[in-house]
């Protein structure tokens, strides 16, 4: 069994569960270097394909278009099929697609390999269901936050790596061997991966959900509260969908539009439907007491990480550009600079699980979304008046407040239901990147001072949502195979 001690030596390499942690943390490292392929060679892939603005900016959008419905889709095959098969599936699938865009020749391959690429963002959720199977409630924020912060560094591996492979490959197909030579990586770890972990620890049962095709809930009003936290995933794909058409960047005509808008709006009823179909029996007889759990901790999470990781996506996009306007600065150092709010990933998410598991989740979840409201408004205050190493330090006390409140939430996800814990953690996951969706469309309607301001409005209303959150207390239940109830402590 995982140990039960109150710390954590991630130096202790003959522990089961310290070897399973960083064989995962790697795991979406790669997985996330694969999926942020492209940003750092954008001037080698522009030049090659000869792109003009409005298709970098279409690639963009792709990349990311795929993400939400399949960090709902991976979330019921990772609780169905277990995180070790599913991870190795999905690193190899990503590695392949990886691939494919190296080799791609032609602008519409370029960008349904782009498309494509988006399902390995759903890495993410396999790992958080891993994870909460090996450390117990007293392990689990700092695990998950180590498992987050370190895995998330992807994006900043992929922009010191690849550019330097690519470098050393030289020639005009450097480019190529370096995104090349990245899906090999992820292709051979999916095979280490499956080789080196288990699902669960010796003698421990890997609870599955009594039917697949949606979330279980346990009241009939949850189950309409479900219902309407559905809509805003596909809600943001149709913003997606109008910014491919003649409205945005121009990449899909005003008919097929239409078409994708429909097929979105027919993945939404399907997936109602399933969702009944899952409840059916709920709705007629009830839920016994000891099985319950609210939906309302879900949806709580799905807005404070709607407001924290999308915000961090977005932000992390506009960021050079900002700092290079406002303080005149080249694009290099201008990079240097906005980086240092993705590199607050490696302390600020274990922080944020480390204070969840020692003093309480909903508080410092709390003090946490408090924090980011305060940071971003005084982001939104910065301009050329500013000294720029207190323009820095203001960026990343925000930085550090957004991530640490995204180590919170991904502390509470694992404890809230066992047997759901991808789905929980694919619908959490999905909700931050309808918020970068939703953040990223309200930045191009608005200064960069008052897209600053929506989103400390927002983490203001996010502060407020979170004192709804109940701090998880006593056991969750789960049934095992020959009826026996078993209670897993989550205080």
């Amino acid at each position: 069994m995982a140990s039960s001690s109150s710390k954590l030596n991630i130096l202790s390499f003959r522990d089961p569960s310290i070897r399973t942690l960083h064989f995962t943390w790697v795991a979406l490292f790669i997985n996330f270097m694969v999926w942020f392929n492209n940003a750092p060679l954008v001037t080698s892939i522009s030049k090659a394909f000869d792109l003009s603005p409005s298709q970098w900016k279409s690639l963009l959008i792709l990349n990311v278009a795929l993400t939400i419905p399949a960090r709902i889709i991976i979330g019921i095959l990772v609780d169905r099929f277990g995180p070790r098969l599913t991870f190795s599936l999905l690193l190899i699938t990503s590695g392949l697609i990886c691939c494919f865009y190296a080799m791609a020749t032609t602008f519409e391959q370029l960008a349904i390999a782009q498309f494509l690429m988006g399902f390995a963002g759903a890495g993410f959720v396999i790992g958080i269901r891993m994870v909460g199977e090996w450390f117990p409630a007293r392990q689990v924020g700092l695990a998950e936050g180590i498992y987050g912060g370190w895995g998330n560094f992807g994006t900043a591996g992929a922009a010191m790596i690849l550019p330097t492979l690519a470098l050393m490959f030289g020639g005009e197909n450097g480019w190529r061997y370096s995104i090349l030579t990245a899906g090999v990586v992820s292709i051979l770890y999916g095979f280490i991966y499956y080789w080196a972990v288990r699902n669960t620890p010796k003698g421990s049962t890997y609870f599955k959900p009594k039917r697949t095709g949606g979330l279980e809930v346990s009241t009939r009003r949850d189950f309409y509260f479900l219902l309407l936290m559905i809509l805003p995933l596909y809600g943001a794909l149709v913003l997606l969908a109008w910014k491919l058409s003649p409205s945005g960047v121009a990449m899909i005509s005003h008919n097929v539009y239409y078409i994708i808008c429909l097929a979105i709006a027919a993945l939404c009823l399907f997936q109602i439907y399933q969702t009944y179909q899952v409840n059916k029996d709920m709705l007629k007889n009830g839920v016994p007491e000891m099985h319950r759990y609210p939906f309302r901790q879900v949806a709580i999470l799905n807005v404070g990480y709607f407001i924290t990781f999308g915000s961090e996506l977005a932000v992390v996009s506009m960021l050079p550009l900002f700092f290079m306007e406002v303080f005149k600065l080249s694009p290099v150092t201008a990079g240097i600079l906005a980086s240092g709010f993705a590199f607050m990933n490696l302390l600020a998410r274990p922080m944020g699980g480390l204070l969840s598991d020692h003093f309480g989740r909903r508080g410092t979840m709390l003090i946490m979304m408090a924090g980011l409201a305060v940071g971003y408004f005084g982001m939104s205050r910065i301009d050329g008046t500013w000294a720029l190493p207190l323009a820095v330090l203001m960026t990343m006390v925000c930085s550090f407040f957004v991530q640490s409140c995204e180590g919170a939430i991904f502390a509470i996800v694992p404890i809230i239901q066992r047997r759901m814990t991808g789905q929980i953690a694919g619908m959490t996951g999905a909700y931050g990147n309808v918020g970068a969706v939703v953040y990223l469309t309200v930045f191009s309607f608005v200064s960069a001072s008052t897209f600053f301001l929506v989103i400390a409005i927002s983490s203001v209303a996010g502060f407020i949502a979170s004192c709804f959150l109940a701090e998880p207390k006593g056991h969750m239940t789960e049934v095992l195979p020959d009826g026996t109830v078993e209670l897993i402590e989550v205080s």
